[in-house]
């Protein structure tokens, strides 16, 4: 009888990490999913998965988290996929440092710790990592600087990683989800609205013409973004397929996305802008 392929998905309570997680579950996988809480923990268990707790900003969690799994798969894994993250908005003039902060620890320094603790099992799979960006990794919208920056930066990580790991035999893809329908928005806006209340009066003066317009906006297109499904199955192409792409952009209108974020840098600017009313 074969062994089950192994994965780790990280932030897999909602969205898109639970949606890939009991993806790969249905299709044969044993998913351990990175979770935050008993409740979280019951919900992944009655649905086949194996429950970890795991906030990806606690060194002792990834450390236990490691030595569960490692010690189960014989120090295998066959797949790891970070997708744990949090949407800071605010003015970059305005935003509050500590959450600047929350938001690459989070983002860039949690997904990295992740992988360098589950990299030997990795490498002794020949397993994969996917690593769950965003458009905003590559378009750069006003007051999601913070978010933009961290994802920026996980482009960056997954090229660094792709190139270094595969003499080794690993893999490394990247995910771009466009907007999609998940519990991050509304956590984000809930963020936003509260770093709103935190700015000054003359922050309120320079900056909040534009947060209207952006509130907007985002209503605007939350009602033609995607369902968690699509991204699910790149990862699941990403973590299986012979030859997987090293990135996979999963949004409306991807070939507009693209060539808005290669225009020169006036046009590019000028276009949102108008976008907000600018």
């Amino acid at each position: 009888m074969a062994t089950k392929k192994t994965a780790l998905v990280t932030g897999a309570s909602t969205g898109i990490g639970e949606a890939a997680a009991r993806l790969l579950h249905g299709r044969g996988w044993r998913v351990y999913a990175g979770v935050r809480n008993d409740q979280a923990a019951q919900n992944a268990e009655k649905n086949g998965l194996v429950p970890v707790v795991l906030d990806v900003v606690n060194t002792e969690h990834i450390a236990s988290a490691a030595d569960k799994i490692l010690s189960e798969t014989h120090g295998r894994l066959d797949g790891l996929v970070n997708n744990a993250g949090v949407a800071v908005a605010a003015p970059m003039e305005f935003v509050p440092l500590e959450e600047l902060r929350d938001q690459l620890e989070v983002n860039v320094v949690g997904l990295t710790a992740v992988t360098q603790a589950f990299l030997p099992a990795l490498r002794h799979a020949k397993g994969r990592i996917v690593n769950v960006g965003s458009i905003s990794g590559i378009l750069t919208t006003p007051l999601m600087g913070p978010y933009c920056a961290s994802k920026y930066a996980v482009e960056a990580i997954s090229d660094a990683l792709r190139q270094e790991l595969a003499p080794h035999g690993v893999k490394v893809a990247l995910i771009q989800p466009g907007r999609i329908i998940t519990p991050i928005w509304q956590k984000s806006m809930q963020r936003a609205e509260a770093n709103e209340e935190k700015l000054p009066e003359e922050g309120r003066k320079l900056y909040g013409k534009l947060i209207e317009a952006v509130k907007k906006s985002v209503k605007h297109v939350e009602k033609d973004a995607l369902p968690v499904e699509p991204v699910a199955e790149a990862i699941w192409h990403a973590l299986t397929a012979p030859e997987p792409k090293s990135r996979y952009l999963v949004a409306k209108k991807s070939l507009f996305i693209k060539l808005v974020a290669n225009l020169p840098d006036k046009l590019r600017d000028s276009l949102i802008r108008k976008q907000f009313g600018g």
